[in-house]
């Protein structure tokens, strides 16, 4: 990103901000590799989104980092910034070097668990966001959670690979009542329920949304998107998700220089993405648990011919790991109150 796109980015945000008396606002510097952009684009974009936004607006900085160029000059630089820091690790050393390799072949991990250990010092383990997992189907799940959760992390984010129905993701065959992917995921709950330690973000947000009803994410539940996309050369886009459903599903037409991030809101993709159960599919709305699960992810239920009103290409997965916590949560709520009445 220029440096002029991270003035004009900044510009936006605060505009809205300030339009909408928005107490609060989250940047999170995404990529690729954000740490590449260098420490004075960073620096810049921060200070002038706080500056932008007024001195009555919190600005919530965050960064997502594959972890390799996280050194003690980055770490402080987020220290006097105040941004918190999330890591992409896959799990132990052969479940990460997997995917996540150099250029070279050589794997990722020692690198980023060398990252992950300078976060966690003393002076700067209060930046420490959490970890992000993206699950692989030939990674046991159990020793998975068990590798992230020895750094320690305030939240562990377990991610389903993109798919559509058009492009399943692997394991997952879209016709099928299997559950491959509840399955991995029910075996990591059952582990973590009777000693969460570490917040996982993913089981919290169905819990929540069982017990009344509400979600802050658009894993899951039926809150209104509340994010765009601003591209390294200016661009405004919506969620970045889409990507993986085809190309320039993404795209908006709209640019910093030109346009207010209210345009957005006018767009069909972003308007579906506010209005609940109404954008889903009718299968999905005569579903007892759509309010909970929420259609799935909005790039998982794109299908050739009828867009994006179809169930989740995950949907017996979620409908598996929704009902396995539902039911515990059942059990052990009966379980407590038997033992009250005793």
């Amino acid at each position: 990103m220029s440096a002029d796109i991270a003035e004009r980015t900044a510009s936006r945000i605060g505009e809205h901000a300030r339009a909408h008396h928005i107490p609060s606002i989250v940047l999170i510097l995404h990529g690729g590799e954000p740490l590449l952009a260098g420490q004075d684009l960073i620096w810049d974009l921060v200070t002038a989104t706080r500056k932008a936004a007024g001195e009555n607006v919190q600005v919530d900085v965050r960064v997502q980092t594959n972890g390799v160029g996280l050194d003690d000059s980055f770490l402080r630089l987020f220290c006097e910034l105040g941004i918190r820091v999330g890591v992409s690790l896959d799990g132990a050393l052969e479940a990460h070097d997997r995917h996540r390799r150099f250029a070279s072949g050589r794997g990722s991990y020692s690198a980023v668990s060398a990252g992950i250990s300078r976060l966690r010092q003393e002076q700067f383990r209060h930046l420490f966001a959490g970890l992000l997992c993206t699950i692989d189907l030939r990674n046991e799940p159990v020793e998975t959670y068990e590798a992230l959760a020895s750094f320690n992390p305030p939240k562990i984010d377990f991610l389903l690979p993109h798919g559509t129905w058009d492009a399943p993701p692997p394991g997952r065959h879209p016709e099928s009542p299997d559950t491959p992917y509840g399955d991995w995921l029910t075996a990591v709950f059952d582990h973590w329920y009777h000693a969460p330690h570490i917040g996982v973000r993913l089981f919290e947000e169905i819990m929540q949304l069982i017990w009344d009803g509400t979600s802050s994410g658009e894993a899951v539940g039926l809150s209104p998107a509340r994010m765009v996309v601003i591209e390294t050369d200016g661009s405004i886009e919506q969620v970045d998700t889409l990507k993986a459903v085809y190309h320039g599903a993404s795209t908006t037409g709209l640019h910093v220089t030109r346009d207010q991030l209210d345009a957005a809101l006018l767009l069909p993709g972003v308007a579906a993405r506010q209005i609940g159960a109404k954008a889903l599919a009718s299968q999905c709305r005569a579903c007892p648990i759509h309010q909970i699960c929420g259609g799935g992810m909005y790039a998982h239920r794109y299908r050739s011919g009828t867009g994006f009103a179809n169930p989740s290409v995950y949907c017996p997965d979620l409908m598996r790991l929704i009902d396995h916590i539902h039911q515990t949560m059942r059990a052990d709520v009966s379980a407590r109150l038997r033992r009250k009445s005793l």
